[in-house]
């Protein structure tokens, strides 16, 4: 055999596109990732400078009690909220542009509103642009709105509809009693119904503190102290303008900061995402393992392959995905979640790397969602195999047997039951034959005679 070939694409141009991308949701799944990219990308994280540096500006000039700056007139305004409100892919990479010489990516947002005040007449409200801000005042806000745009507006509704989903099917399979299985072993009888329903009920919970998650903000210059503020326009009260401001912006004013809002809700946030995905990657193994014994079957998909060389294969790959996807974004959220809100001193820049990668773990969060509502969508109940498990599993009635043995306090019922069941074969007959020996009263008798492993159920369609 001779030398392997080398070969080197170095010399290739690669241009950026899908195919070429670095980052799979770049790439493979660019399209499902899609809804994120005008919140979380570096368009996005512009666009919210930019809202935050125009607000700044306008509220400045609204405030009777800033002497230097006269009331912007309505027209002026809108001018400038259209740099936000209708910011262009092109109109952002100008501040691309400015970056490129000042190495300052805040400095770029100020400097690319200078040049709007410059076309608009308005020059001589450039130095009040930024005015007493440090970039930071800047950027916590920006990511705040950030946040909570593609939390309230692009993940939760998708989580929502998945949770809505998993309660129809509760509701759906409330009627089909399956055994339960505790250390892969069987156990009491269930509903798939309930099953559904634990899930949905988990859910539900974490959706309920994600709602209520506070997205916190703060403007209070190069500290937290307003030192600049207070020392250029001491008439004015700073600390409830800022107050005031954030509020305006939508978001709940920290009073508390060094130079960096400390990101603790951030933490909070992630920490309800990563509970909820963990509630997910739980459902996801438990529906894998329900299609590998064919509690349910998966409808094929016209044109789809489940193996290069087996043509019979439907794999669970939508549930696998999910899991795996749901990994990753557990991984940098958690990840996040630690790192954020520890800043040496007043402020380091270890969070201005990080932050920027919101995206890229809501994003495969995001993929999850999409795959389990995929793959809900195929699955189909099979209720004989259910049936046929618990046709088999007189076992399981041990317990209550036994329980009721208790009740009466007949001696040594659980070690009875025990000798009885245990790595043997049981069946109505054996049970029958232990509950007519009992001392117990003839209708109890009889209760116990007519209950079998499909009726054994306790509440759980009621559930």
């Amino acid at each position: 055999m001779g030398p392997l070939l080398k070969f080197s694409l170095d010399s290739v141009a690669m241009t950026f596109e899908p195919l070429t991308a670095l980052s799979p949701l770049d790439g493979r799944y660019e399209s499902k990732v899609a809804p994120l990219r005008a919140t979380f990308s570096e368009y996005g994280l512009i666009r919210f400078r930019l809202q935050v540096e125009v607000e700044w500006l306008v509220a400045l000039s609204l405030e009777p009690n800033f002497a230097p700056l006269a009331p912007l007139d309505q027209g002026l305004i809108t001018s400038l909220r259209s740099l936000y409100q209708d910011l262009t892919p092109e109109k952002a990479e100008r501040v691309k542009e400015i970056e490129r010489t000042t190495n300052h990516d805040v400095k770029a947002i100020e400097y690319l509103i200078g040049e709007e005040l410059d076309s608009l007449g308005q020059t001589d409200l450039k130095p009040f642009v930024h005015f007493a801000c440090t970039s930071e005042d800047i950027n916590n806000l920006a990511y705040g709105l950030m946040v909570k745009e593609g939390v309230q507006e692009k993940l939760l509704p998708v989580l929502e509809q998945l949770t809505a989903l998993i309660e129809a099917r509760a509701d759906e399979y409330r009627d089909a009693p399956m055994m339960a299985r505790t250390h892969g072993q069987p156990a009491s009888p269930t509903t798939m119904g309930k099953e559904f329903y634990n899930v949905f009920a988990r859910l539900s919970r974490q959706i309920k503190g994600i709602k209520s998650q506070e997205f916190l903000g703060k403007i209070n210059g190069a500290v937290g102290n307003f030192n600049a503020h207070r020392v250029a326009c001491p008439e004015l009260d700073w600390r409830a303008f800022a107050d005031k401001f954030v509020t305006g912006l939508g978001l709940t004013y920290n009073r508390y900061t060094t130079q960096i809002e400390p990101h603790d809700y951030l933490a909070e946030l992630f920490g309800s995402f990563i509970r909820a995905q963990v509630i997910l990657i739980d459902f996801s193994r438990d529906l894998w393992g329900y299609i590998s014994n064919e509690a349910f079957l998966q409808v094929p998909v016209a044109g789809e392959v489940g193996s290069s060389t087996m043509p019979h294969k439907i794999n669970p790959i939508d549930f696998e995905n999910a899991e795996g996807n749901l990994g990753l974004s557990n991984a940098l959220l958690d990840h996040m979640a630690q790192k954020l809100p520890v800043s040496r001193w007043q402020r380091d820049l270890t969070d201005s790397t990080v932050l920027r990668n919101m995206g890229v773990g809501f994003g495969y969060g995001l993929l999850a969602l999409q795959s389990l509502l995929k793959g809900l969508s195929k699955l189909k109940l099979n209720p004989q195999v259910l049936e046929a498990e618990l046709a088999d599993a007189w076992l399981l009635l041990g317990e209550p047997l036994q329980t009721v043995m208790r009740r009466y306090k007949i001696p040594g019922a659980y070690e009875k039951l025990k000798e009885l069941t245990r790595g043997k074969s049981v069946g109505p007959a054996e049970l029958a034959g232990l509950i007519d020996s009992l001392d117990i009263p003839e209708s109890v008798k009889e209760e116990l005679k007519a209950l079998t492993p499909q009726t054994y159920l306790g509440w759980a369609k009621e559930f």
